[in-house]
């Protein structure tokens, strides 16, 4: 997985400041802490539920939304708080989401799958396999129709690029120059399977854009520079042609599919999970290149490591000692009209137009 090309060298790399470089190893680092605590306590009993992490994958939700600006949104899957982190969520609506009380993102009600922050331009969050894909599409459309430049990120996994709706949405994005860009997070196993198992290619699943007419490209996801780079190309080309692009970033997952995955030690191998822990973790390289280049030193490393594993305990804490939402809840956040008490929500005129 290594890349030949120096990727630090890029226009969009070199307008990075030292401040810019350890800010994002900070939210990579956050983002490990937060699904170490919450794998702690999930094991622990505290979560219903599934729980799918984020681990070994941080530096591809922040190097791709470390681009994002006010017109840019993003919409992703069920592996989910890393990109939720990303965008500037605290940690503290998200854990107490997890533990299903009131004060979390999506009030309790969506769990670890339905992370949302409209105030942020994120759209969740969501547990359809590839069920985001037309959102994706969609959020894009209406960037265009209300001509703003901007473009939706939007994330699946190499297991999502089978289903009928992500082609779909291809053949959408191509017809009406869409800006959105798809980004395929590959791990390398889909749920439990591994690709070449499990999805017929030529040389890469993002080629299969080809066949849309839409611009691909293939990204080492464990070098934050390669990563900003290939990303920045097509962000550029969503602002200034609207048109969309496929990016298949190539990662891992030190887990399985999701904690309740058994076999995740059988589909693949303890030394092979060890081999990328110890040479591909995105947190040892980016912050080896940091010390490399003299912008990081080691205490500070060290600093903010540990402010991000208090800040997860204090996130625990927080989710805990919050209140489950009342039983009434249930009926709200349905229908917006009726949540507002608009008249079409008074009178049903909203759903049965006669």
């Amino acid at each position: 997985m290594n890349s030949a090309i120096d990727h630090a060298t890029s226009p969009i790399n070199q307008q990075l400041s030292s401040e810019g470089k350890i800010s994002i190893l900070r939210d990579i680092v956050r983002i490990r802490r937060f699904e170490q605590a919450a794998l702690k306590q999930y094991t622990a009993g505290k979560m219903g539920g599934f729980l799918h992490l984020y681990n070994g994958q941080e530096s591809v939700a922040v190097g791709t939304i470390s681009l994002a600006g006010e017109s840019d949104h993003i919409i992703t899957a069920y592996r989910d708080h890393g990109h939720a982190l990303a965008v500037g969520m605290s940690m503290n609506e998200c854990m107490a989401e997890l533990y299903g009380k009131a004060t979390g993102c999506s009030k309790g009600k969506g769990g670890s799958m339905h992370f949302f922050a409209p105030d942020k331009n994120y759209w969740g969050g969501h547990g359809i396999v590839a069920g985001q894909t037309p959102l994706g599409a969609g959020l894009a459309y209406g960037l265009k129709y209300q001509g703003l430049k901007g473009a939706c990120l939007c994330y699946l996994g190499d297991g999502a690029i089978n289903q009928g709706a992500y082609h779909e949405s291809l053949n959408l994005a191509a017809l009406f120059d869409l800006p959105v860009i798809y980004v395929i997070e590959n791990n390398g196993y889909s749920m439990g399977t591994s690709q070449k198992r499990s999805s017929a290619f030529k040389s890469c699943l993002a080629e299969r854009a080809d066949g849309y007419n839409i611009a691909w490209d293939t990204v080492n996801g464990e070098d934050v520079y390669e990563v900003r780079a290939k990303t920045q190309v097509a962000m550029e080309r969503a602002h200034e042609e609207s048109r969309p692009t496929v990016l298949e970033i190539s990662t891992y997952r030190y887990y399985g599919h999701s904690v309740a995955d058994a076999n995740s030690k059988k589909y693949r191998s303890p030394e092979e999970i060890k081999q990328y822990q110890e040479h591909h973790d995105p947190i040892v390289l980016w912050r080896k290149r940091l010390l490399e280049e003299g912008v990081l030193t080691e205490d500070q490393a060290s600093e903010m490591d540990k402010e991000a594993k208090a800040e997860a305990k204090d996130a625990v804490k927080f989710a805990e000692e919050s209140p489950f939402p009342e039983p009434k809840a249930i009926l709200e956040d349905v229908y917006y009209e009726v949540d507002q008490g608009t008249e079409a929500g008074q009178t049903g005129k909203h759903f049965f137009n006669d």
